[in-house]
């Protein structure tokens, strides 16, 4: 059982959504010191709602969330600033600034919270791309990175304020199979080396299989919490049908198309 000083992120009865609309229902969770947490589920189950909730970009209908013991949906003023600059964020787009270098990318958050000289400022956002594996980029626009650089120098960026937390959403998105893994094992590198807890919203099951400590997932049509666990506790020993068509690659069965069912449409 996880001790009060192993629990980051406390999540308890959280219901919420957007635009008048209901998407969860009653979610409750803990996120462990150091783990790389995943939020999975099919489209439209809310996952990177939950992310919103718990960042603060959307204050949930009922339920609280707790970030290292302060709670982010009440605090206000310097302590809600203290506590957002304890996590960082990464967009699934990277939302970089196409008109900004990539060095000046990862200063942002320096130059917004700190009153650092600015020659030091330029030297932590050198030494956070090092860490991502983009030393040589510093000085190249977004528009002349791949896919896979403006992820990692997204990572720089949320990374600059030295948070315990990072909160990706997508992070796999629209890349390719060889750079995922590329970034899967940075994920795992940043976790294991620095004792960074990462909490990740992803469908993509080689990266939750190589990735992922602990996850839950979503379910789209009750907006609740169907399991929870190990990716292969769940993908093994599972005996939710949504669950197993997930970790097996399974659609959901079709009753028919235009009055054929699919298994009968080789024999028509």
């Amino acid at each position: 059982m996880n001790s009060p000083s192993d629990i980051v992120i406390r999540v308890r009865h959280l219901t919420g959504g957007y635009g008048g609309r209901l998407i969860l229902h009653d979610i409750s969770f803990d996120v462990r010191r150091g783990e790389v947490f995943v939020i999975v589920g099919g489209s439209g189950s809310g996952k990177s709602t939950l992310l919103k909730h718990i960042i603060g970009l959307i204050p949930p209908l009922k339920g609280q969330v707790w970030i290292d013991g302060e709670n982010i949906v009440t605090a206000e003023g310097e302590e809600r600033t203290r506590l957002l600059r304890q996590f960082g964020v990464v967009y699934q787009s990277g939302a970089l600034f196409g008109s900004m270098t990539v060095a000046e990318n990862v200063r942002l958050p320096l130059d917004e919270f700190t009153d650092l000289p600015e020659e030091v400022k330029e030297d932590v956002a050198l030494a956070k791309l090092k860490v991502v594996g983009l030393d040589g980029a510093a000085y190249r626009m977004p528009s002349e990175l791949s896919g896979g650089m403006q992820k990692r120098a997204a990572i720089a960026r949320a990374l600059a304020l030295d948070p315990s937390i990072l909160f990706l959403d997508e992070p796999s998105a629209g890349l390719d199979p060889v750079t995922s893994a590329g970034l899967d094992a940075l994920i795992k590198q940043l976790s294991h080396c620095f004792g960074i807890t990462f909490v990740i919203v992803t469908h993509d099951l080689p990266s939750i299989n190589a990735i992922a400590d602990h996850l839950i997932m979503l379910d789209a049509h009750n907006g609740t919490i169907i399991a929870e666990g190990t990716p292969a506790d769940l993908r093994d020993h599972s005996t939710d049908d949504a669950v197993q068509r997930f970790f097996n690659r399974e659609s959901t069965p079709s009753p028919s198309i235009n009055g054929v069912r699919s298994h009968e449409c080789e024999n028509k």
